[in-house]
C-alpha cells in the first residue's frame, strides 16, 4: 500500500508532538485548578455565610410575625372597645337629647306656674289691701275703747309702782306674768297658788279658798270675782289686770292679808294667782263646797 506523501508517518508525528508542545502548558491547567478550588471554596464559604444569615433572618421574620399577631390582637381589642364606646356615645346623646326636651317642658311648666303665682300674689294682693282697709276702720272704730283701756291701765300701774292693794295695805312684790310668779316662787316669801278661773255657777277651789268668775271685760281688762273663805263670800267687783286684790282671814294678821292678781281678762276666763302668808294653814279652807250665786249678798265688797 502506498502512502501519500502528504500524510507524515507515526515516526514523524511522535517527533513533532514531542518537539511542538510547550512545558508551560501544564503550569497553567495546575493554576487553573488552585483557582477554581480557591473560588470554590470561596463560593462555598459565602454559600455558607448566605444560609446562616437567611437563617437569621429567619428568624427574625417569625419574631416579627408574632409581634405583627400580637399587634392586631390588641388592634381588634382596641376596635372593640371604640365600638362599644360609640354605642355608648349614641345612647350619651339620646340621652342628653331626652333631658335636653325634659328642661325645656320643665322650664315652660316653670314659667306657667310663675304665671299663675304672680295671677294669685295680685289676688291676694288685692284682698289684703281690702282687709286693711276694712281692719284700718274697725281699728278706728276702737280707738276709743284703747284709749279708755289706756287710762285705766295707767292708773292701776300707778297703784302698783306703789305696789297697794285695794284694802289699802301695801303689797309685797307683785307678779305680772307666769315667769315672774317663779321667781316669786323661788324666793319662798308667801304661799303661791297660779289658777285659771272659768265663768261657771260652781266655785273653782284655789289654795285654802274657792273662787267664783261672775263678770270679764276683756277691752277694759277687768273683771269681777267672788271669793269663798271662812263660810263668808266676798265679792272683788270691777278689779283690774295686775291690781292686788286683798282680803283678810279669821285668825290672819291684820297686815298680811290674803292677796290675789289676775294677770290676763278673756272673755270667759281669768288667769293669775292666789298669795297667803306663810304661816297660813289648810285650816283656812272654806267649808262649803259650791259658791254663792251671784243674788247672795257679799259680806264685804270693794
Amino acid at each position: 500500500m502506498s502512502i501519500s506523501p502528504n500524510v507524515p508517518s507515526p515516526e514523524e508525528s511522535y517527533r513533532y508532538e514531542a518537539t511542538g508542545t510547550p512545558r508551560w502548558i501544564p503550569v497553567i491547567f495546575v493554576l487553573l485548578f488552585v483557582a477554581m478550588a480557591a473560588l470554590g471554596y470561596v463560593g462555598y464559604s459565602g454559600i455558607t455565610r448566605l444560609d446562616q444569615s437567611l437563617a437569621k433572618e429567619q428568624e427574625q421574620n417569625k419574631v416579627l410575625t408574632a409581634q405583627l399577631e400580637q399587634a392586631n390582637a390588641r388592634l381588634a381589642d382596641l376596635k372593640g372597645h371604640i365600638e362599644v364606646t360609640e354605642q355608648k356615645m349614641g345612647m350619651t346623646v339620646a340621652e342628653l337629647a331626652q333631658a335636653k326636651s325634659r328642661a325645656e317642658s320643665i322650664r315652660k311648666e316653670q314659667v306657667e306656674s310663675d304665671q299663675r303665682l304672680a295671677a294669685q300674689l295680685s289676688q291676694v294682693k288685692k284682698e289684703s289691701q281690702e282687709q286693711i282697709g276694712a281692719v284700718a276702720n274697725e281699728v278706728g272704730g276702737a280707738k276709743k275703747d284703747i284709749e279708755a283701756t289706756k287710762t285705766d291701765l295707767e292708773t292701776t300701774k300707778g297703784k302698783l309702782e306703789r305696789a297697794t292693794g285695794d284694802m289699802g295695805v301695801m303689797s309685797g312684790l307683785i307678779a305680772r306674768n307666769h315667769d315672774d310668779l317663779e321667781e316669786l316662787k323661788r324666793r319662798g316669801d308667801r304661799n303661791y297658788y297660779e289658777f285659771t278661773v272659768t265663768k261657771a255657777k260652781t266655785a273653782q277651789k284655789v289654795g285654802p279658798t274657792q273662787l267664783n268668775l261672775t263678770k270679764t271685760d276683756p277691752k277694759k281688762a277687768k273683771y269681777t270675782m267672788t271669793v269663798l273663805v271662812d263660810d263668808r263670800t266676798i265679792e272683788k267687783r270691777d278689779k283690774t289686770a295686775g291690781e292686788p286684790v286683798q282680803f283678810y282671814v279669821k285668825g290672819g294678821s291684820r297686815m298680811a292679808p290674803y292677796e290675789m292678781v289676775v294677770f290676763d281678762v278673756g272673755k270667759n276666763q281669768v288667769t293669775g294667782y292666789l298669795s297667803t302668808p306663810k304661816d297660813v294653814g289648810a285650816s283656812a279652807a272654806p267649808t262649803a263646797a259650791p259658791a254663792a250665786t251671784p243674788a247672795a249678798a257679799p259680806t264685804k265688797p270693794s
